[in-house]
């Protein structure tokens, strides 16, 4: 006769069989696991989302004018396609006569995720032993280095996005190249200064200016600049003949002789400054290639949102820190991006 007993190698009968619905585990926050269809349940993801107003939000909007101003598209996969009408045009009908029929094609634009993200190393000394934020102060100086690349991935990357790395082609990049689908030719909205010349004169603000003004996706109470800080100093730098500053800082004042909001302006168009619009040929929170100046309509700035900003804490005491006394801060951000159309903008770039 066969022995009928279990194996000890392959059960532990001192471990009672789990049932479903029963607690099996607690997750990092204190909530159970329970026991599923005779499996524990696969959805591990700890990922908590910055809320609207958090100090991460608000200073990725205070940084980026991508997160800012850019049109915002809901994406629930990894790519997204996204229609684009080609307009309509109009014709003069006689009475009586025949209604002529559009031709314009309409086609779409792609929108590609790209994840941006970090993560960062605490000792458990750090967070135990200070008074101050260790954790909320970490994901605020990765919200800024974030804001920053995400600027300079979407406005001023320099090359394709296979060489890159990036996902999607940068806004500089698109109005480089000839697009067969929109008649646009490459570098027609792209006015460069001369090397060696004055740094920015009157007259190459204003043909930039101008290419913007004369395109069909003009649009005066939605027009936006977005320039590097770098412009400041050029800007303050232009004076007419006689030597004085064309372009004058100022304020507007408040009742009670107070000062209210400075908003800066050119040429009657907010100014955007974004330190991530400048050129360079990877994707940087520190870009030091040509300052770019950008007049644009942003509705034709397609952001692709998928997730995030969002962050998760693996604390010390447990999981990879455990031999360390170390917590990892993981942070990140999954956006798309693409270009409505190359005739709502126009850059001005300033090469040394």
């Amino acid at each position: 006769m066969s022995d009928t007993r279990l194996d000890p190698r392959l059960f532990d009968p001192r471990v009672q069989a789990h049932d479903p619905g029963d607690i099996i585990g607690n997750r990092l926050d204190g909530t159970p696991i329970y026991h599923i269809a005779g499996a524990a349940e696969d959805n591990f993801d700890h990922w908590v989302p910055e809320e609207f107003g958090s100090s991460v939000i608000q200073r990725v909007q205070q940084m980026s004018a991508i997160e800012a101003y850019a049109q915002k598209v809901p994406m629930a996969s990894q790519t997204r396609s996204t229609p684009r009408s080609g307009g309509v045009a109009v014709g003069i009908v006689s009475k009586g006569g025949t209604y002529a029929e559009d031709t314009t094609t309409n086609d779409e634009v792609i929108l590609s995720v790209q994840k941006f993200g970090q993560a960062v190393r605490i000792a458990e000394e750090d967070i135990n032993d200070s008074l101050a934020d260790i954790v909320n102060a970490k994901q605020v100086d990765w919200a800024t280095s974030y804001a920053k690349a995400l600027d300079n991935a979407c406005l001023a990357v320099s090359v394709a996005k296979g060489t890159s790395g990036c996902k999607f082609d940068s806004l500089y990049y698109t109005l480089s190249q000839t697009d067969s689908a929109t008649g646009y030719t490459g570098m027609a909205n792209i006015t460069q200064t001369a090397t060696g010349a004055p740094a920015i004169t009157y007259a190459n603000l204003s043909t930039a200016a101008g290419i913007y003004e004369s395109g069909d996706y003009y649009d005066e109470g939605n027009s936006l600049v977005i320039a590097h800080p770098k412009y400041k100093a050029l800007l303050r730098g232009v004076v007419d003949t006689q030597g004085r500053p064309i372009f004058q800082e100022g304020s507007t004042g408040v009742p009670g002789g107070g000062q209210g909001g400075i908003v800066d302006t050119i040429f009657g168009y907010p100014v955007k400054w974004s330190l991530g619009n400048r050129t360079s040929t990877t994707v940087t929170q520190g870009p030091t290639g040509n300052p770019l100046l950008t007049f644009c309509n942003p509705n034709y700035l397609l952001l692709g949102i998928r997730s995030g900003p969002e962050s998760v804490f693996i604390d010390g005491r447990n999981g990879l820190g455990a031999l360390t006394d170390e917590s990892i801060l993981k942070m990140r951000s999954r956006r798309g991006f693409a270009v409505g159309h190359e005739g709502a903008f126009s850059i001005l770039e300033q090469r040394a």
